[in-house]
């Protein structure tokens, strides 16, 4: 096996030992440290926080930009990461460039990353059932909430959508499973779209291909949170990762970068330590293992084996998610270079999705994975294009 796959193993190992408290490490970057208000306050958007409650009792927290009510627009983090990824670019990033043009903007973060970490009921901490989900739940249950909390709010009977990653994955999920929020959604500006995943690239690939003995690995390691943000795992990678020069070569040129794709120059040092910052925010094995099914088969229920696919769906394999049933206006965003959403993968999904209205692939041929949250010209390269969808489809 290739060198990488030990790495991340070894980063899911660390994972778990005892939790540790995060603290912050002194040359971690301003804007490293700073959580999503801070973050936000220091680029002048006037924000709120919300915390809403879904049906099946995770606490939820939404932060809102304030802007013109009647133009709400939610985004919708992938994963391992949180709201912050849409707004560690400062004045460039997305977040802020949608408030300055008057809308509304609203970030969800889903069950499990480090500002969703609480439960009515169930400890994250010993409850083992707090960690039982995936895109499947993040649909049913965060996106849909969030929805119906925002048009509440707002008093909208519609709004946009702009995901990234896997969070485009839970959209699709939301409109196969809860078809009536088809009606709910103006357009669903999709960045790097995952959905099918049969032609990702090295490393991705061979990740993928050995989802199943990395899941054995947690398994065995009891390990049903991975890479939470306050996790020790996060602690070696504040000290590894933010380091001047030796971090840069170490995580983003000699693990990141291979697994998504990308122009390093996009990426620059500073920058890339202050990301690193907030990253990972946590997720749940469970969920890492949904996804990386999504190369195995179809996009489908998660698959718990035949055994339990009997007990749990009545038949021997999941039920595959019919994209048929995502009616929903949807835009197709992909970069020639992502090793993790390509473009064969994205042209199969845009020949399964019933309304696709535009689909793009962004130059240059190494815009890659990360480029369309984190790339320093990204701004000035797909913004504009998200902007000209959001105006013509209100």
């Amino acid at each position: 096996m290739i060198i990488y796959l030990p790495v991340i193993c070894l980063v899911f190992a660390i994972n778990a030992g005892a939790k540790l408290k995060h603290d912050s490490v002194a040359n971690i970057p301003e804007d490293g440290r700073l959580d999503f208000v801070g973050l936000a306050t220091k680029y002048g958007a006037n924000t709120e926080e919300h915390d809403i409650v879904t049906d099946d009792g995770y606490v939820l927290k939404l932060f809102h930009l304030v802007g013109d009510r009647t133009r709400p627009v939610l985004l919708n983090h992938g994963i391992l990461q949180s709201s912050d990824t849409f707004i560690l670019r400062g004045n460039t990033s997305l977040a802020i460039q949608l408030v300055k043009r008057g809308y509304d903007v609203w970030l969800l973060n889903v069950r499990g990353n480090r500002y969703s970490r609480r439960h009515l009921y169930l400890n994250p901490n010993t409850d083992e059932e707090f960690w039982d989900y995936s895109f499947v739940e993040f649909a049913k249950f965060d996106i849909s909430a969030a929805v119906d909390y925002i048009l509440q709010a707002t008093g909208e009977k519609r709004l946009s959508v702009i995901g990234f990653s896997e969070g485009t994955t839970s959209m699709y999920a939301l409109g196969i499973l809860k078809p009536e929020y088809n009606d709910k959604v103006k357009i669903h500006v999709s960045l790097a779209p995952v959905c099918y995943m049969y032609h990702t690239r090295p490393i991705t690939l061979n990740i993928v291909q050995n989802i199943e003995h990395i899941n054995r690995g947690l398994l065995l390691l009891n390990s049903n949170e991975v890479l939470s943000f306050y996790s020790a795992a996060k602690k070696l990678s504040d000290v590894s990762c933010i380091r001047e020069k030796v971090g840069y070569d170490l995580c983003l040129l000699g693990i990141i970068l291979p697994v998504t794709g990308g122009d390093k120059r996009e990426i620059e040092e500073e920058f890339s330590r202050a990301a690193m910052g907030h990253f990972p925010a946590g997720t749940s094995r469970k969920n890492l293992y949904h996804l990386g099914q999504l190369g195995l088969r179809k996009f489908s229920h998660f698959d718990y084996g035949s055994m339990q696919n009997k007990a749990v769906y009545g038949t021997d394999t999941p039920p595959k998610l019919n994209l048929a049933k995502v009616t929903m206006k949807t835009a197709l965003i992909v970069g020639r270079g992502d090793r993790i959403s390509t473009v064969k993968d994205v042209r199969l999904l845009r020949d399964a999705l019933p309304n696709v209205v535009k689909y793009i692939e962004l130059q240059p041929d190494s815009f890659g994975h990360l480029n369309f949250v984190w790339g320093r010209n990204t701004h000035r390269l797909m913004f504009p294009m998200i902007f000209k969808l959001l105006e013509k489809y209100k």
